[in-house]
């Protein structure tokens, strides 16, 4: 059994010629611009990072040169597990997606590092047609309504909101100083919401803007891709 364990350990017959570490690299490669693509494809603006994007295909890159070295070796195996486990990531994840996208940057490089590439070549086509065909799924855009009025029309203001958009308005935030006549609203409706009622009573801001008591009103734009 202690034969069986100290050969296991030191066994280095799993080692990769040349050829097979080369094949496996540019299947990693070839696979990890899929990667590349999709990223690229579903998101956009603000979200969309080009160092986040070519750190995908390097993430593949540096598993398939991991499991290159590993190979079937158990002792460079456990010590590679306890290599990385003191390793700390503080990089912060801006989209839930990306979570995905690192994941599958890992897998490409795993089976890419074990030469099945059958399975690397199926799993990215499934995933990457998935990711292209969902993957520009967006939340439903929030408008945050900043008013600032005079404080004895704050009630006045609130009936006029609720009537305008149904009932529909969700208020966050009321900030009423008596003493100098002033008060600050802020309601929040989405956007398809906000865009039905335009239609139905006309645009928002010139028809409060002009009421009497409103000092200003403001729409902000709560999407996903400032709200993080």
């Amino acid at each position: 059994m202690k034969e069986y364990l100290y050969t296991g350990l030191l066994d280095k017959a799993g080692s990769l010629s040349i050829q097979n570490v080369i094949l496996n690299f540019v299947a990693a490669c070839i696979l990890s611009l899929m990667i590349y693509i999709s990223y690229r494809v579903s998101h956009s603006g603000a979200v969309y990072s080009r160092k986040f994007n070519v750190s995908l295909v390097m993430l593949a890159l540096v598993t398939t040169l991991v499991m290159n070295v590993i190979g079937n070796n158990i002792a460079l195996s456990l010590g590679m597990v306890g290599a990385l486990s003191i390793v700390r990531f503080r990089t912060a994840i801006k989209d839930p997606r990306d979570t995905a996208y690192i994941f599958w940057a890992i897998a490409i490089g795993i089976t890419c590092g074990v030469s099945d590439y059958i399975m690397a070549g199926i799993g990215t086509f499934i995933i990457f047609v998935f990711l292209v065909l969902f993957g520009v799924v967006r939340d439903n855009e929030r408008i945050m309504i900043v008013m600032k009025a005079e404080a004895d029309k704050v009630e006045d203001i609130d009936k006029e909101i609720a009537s305008f958009f149904a009932g529909k308005a969700v208020m966050k935030l009321q900030n009423v100083n008596k003493d100098k006549n002033a008060a600050e609203l802020i309601y929040e409706i989405s956007e398809t919401i906000l865009k039905k009622r335009e239609k139905a009573n006309g645009s928002f801001v010139p028809n409060f803007s002009a009421k009497v008591g409103i000092k200003s009103v403001s729409l902000v734009r709560q999407d996903e891709e400032i709200n993080q």
